[in-house]
């Protein structure tokens, strides 16, 4: 017990604090999970933790709780490094991703890349004007898959472009799903510009129930996926 953590002023609780800032985890490259589930996905998926604070064992249980982002604050915090997450390239690169147009809500951004793991492999591309993706929300989302499903940029996303529209699309089930295939999805109130969408081979929508006007970003995101995964095991 003598190297209990008892100050809120200890440099690793400090640490902690600090990647709470989007713009600290970029600068230092590290990120903060919370729970011994998103630990041991690390661990399962070959990142080694910079650091673990455990509650009532390295660090009094009350400091823990103070340095949580959560309502009720796990036992356990870990920091990672942002460089041992997977990365995508154009020759590695699995064959189905969704690149993400100014997706900016942190909760649908760790939900496509939940998707992206349960219904891959795929891999998920986002621009500039995207939610963190290991922002405290969008791990959250993730449950995890961020240390498996394969991020990159935008522009780096291989394979077809088929760009997903709310309306005015051929029926996403019409679609030759039969090469590499990335779906191209835009923010929901704003959607994919025009130039985005022209820069794609092929716009495609999702056949909706008459009244409902459009589908959440993430299931979008899933259905398309799942439409993919369907195709491959028929």
């Amino acid at each position: 017990m003598a190297d209990l953590i008892t100050s809120p002023s200890n440099p690793r609780l400090k640490l902690v604090r600090r990647l709470q800032s989007r713009r600290q985890r970029e600068r230092l490259g590290l990120f903060v999970c919370e729970g011994e589930d998103f630990l041991e996905a690390g661990k399962a998926a070959g990142a080694e933790p910079v650091d673990v604070l455990v509650a009532g064992e390295t660090v009094e249980s009350q400091l823990l709780t103070e340095v949580s982002t959560l309502a009720h604050p796990p036992r356990v915090v870990a920091v990672f490094r942002r460089a041992d997450l997977p990365r995508f390239d154009r020759s590695t690169a699995p064959p189905a991703g969704l690149a993400l147009w100014r997706v900016s809500d942190p909760g649908n951004v760790g939900a496509l890349v939940r998707a992206a793991d349960g219904l891959g492999p795929a891999f998920v591309a986002l621009s500039a004007g995207c939610a963190d993706p290991t922002g405290p929300k969008a791990l959250r989302a993730s449950m995890g898959a961020i240390f498996r499903v394969p991020l990159g940029r935008f522009d780096e996303a291989p394979g077809r472009r088929i760009a997903l529209v709310a309306h005015g699309g051929p029926p996403l089930h019409e679609l030759d799903l039969s090469r590499s295939t990335t779906y191209v999805l835009g923010a929901e109130r704003e959607g994919l510009p025009d130039d985005v969408v022209a820069g794609c081979v092929q716009a495609a929508s999702i056949p909706l129930a008459p009244g409902s006007e459009s589908l959440n970003v993430a299931l979008a995101g899933a259905i398309a996926l799942y439409e993919l995964k369907r195709r491959s095991k028929a």
